[in-house]
């Protein structure tokens, strides 16, 4: 989902986002939610520019280039250390507009390519892995977005798959199960055109393969989020949002707990 949405009035934008994740926590296989050790501090700067282009009247891409760095911390041993990330492409067409009919929503296809432009793991040269900012590999995402509105409110649920390529480093070779995303949102528009906005997110992975065979190893994510939007003026506008993973057992498996701070500056062009 990139943060470069074109209105519909808009041909083009660019901006720079900003975000801060601290991760608290983490889930363990048996989906039980334990908070970080003492002493143990995990931080996670980026830094985003973006852009998007109307192609055609219904049609968008998109583009986002990363930089990330990242704080690690434990007993004994700290590093920083980051660099250019994942580069994404992306796409999307609206068949139909939210609003346009009173049962039929919005309706838009997503689809997109994650570059593996980062430092992986496995080459990471830090020890506690704090230069690695890619995953070290291709992704596609492929999704389907429904919005629609309801006076000043605006509700959208929007479904997302992503398959990662398969990937050998030495004598391992390693395919991970699709990525499922259900994203459900509701926002509300003030008269100065400002919203505000309450989103829930769920994402499962299934059990990867590691050289033909299957390791138990499933992942879910949960993340709430409160997100905004203020005008600036007709070209500008602010963004911003906080996103929590709750620190709840059985809600997560396998995956960290974080708290994320995000905010973006925006140009757009009509």
């Amino acid at each position: 989902m990139t943060p470069g949405r074109l209105a519909i009035h808009e041909d083009a934008l660019a901006g720079l986002q900003l975000k801060f994740a601290n991760a608290f926590g983490s889930f363990a296989s048996d989906a039980t939610y334990h908070g970080s050790p003492d002493k143990v501090t995990e931080w996670e700067l980026e830094q985003d520019l973006f852009g998007a282009l109307r192609v055609v009247p219904r049609g968008q891409l998109a583009l986002l280039i990363p930089a990330i760095q990242t704080y690690r911390k434990t007993p004994g041993l700290s590093s920083f250390g980051g660099g250019v990330g994942d580069i994404n492409l992306s796409g999307r067409y609206d068949f139909t507009l939210a609003g346009e009919a009173l049962y039929i929503p919005g309706i838009a296809l997503l689809a997109g390519v994650t570059f593996p432009t980062g430092e992986s793991i496995e080459t990471a040269e830090d020890p506690l892995g704090t230069d690695s900012t890619g995953v070290g590999t291709y992704q596609a995402n492929l999704g389907l977005a429904l919005e629609q509105t309801e006076g000043p409110w605006l509700f959208g649920i929007t479904g997302l798959v992503a398959k990662r390529a398969t990937r050998t480093v030495g004598p391992v070779t390693t395919s991970l199960a699709a990525q499922w995303t259900l994203l459900a949102s509701a926002a509300y528009t003030l008269p100065n055109d400002a919203a505000l906005a309450l989103i829930l997110s769920y994402t499962t992975e299934g059990n990867p393969e590691v050289n033909g065979v299957t390791r138990e190893a499933t992942r879910r994510t949960p993340l709430l989020g409160a997100a905004g939007v203020y005008p600036l003026s007709d070209a500008w506008r602010l963004q911003g949002g906080l996103y929590l993973t709750p620190p709840v057992s059985q809600l997560g498996r396998n995956t960290p707990a974080i708290l994320e701070m995000v905010l973006s500056l925006i140009r757009s062009w009509s």
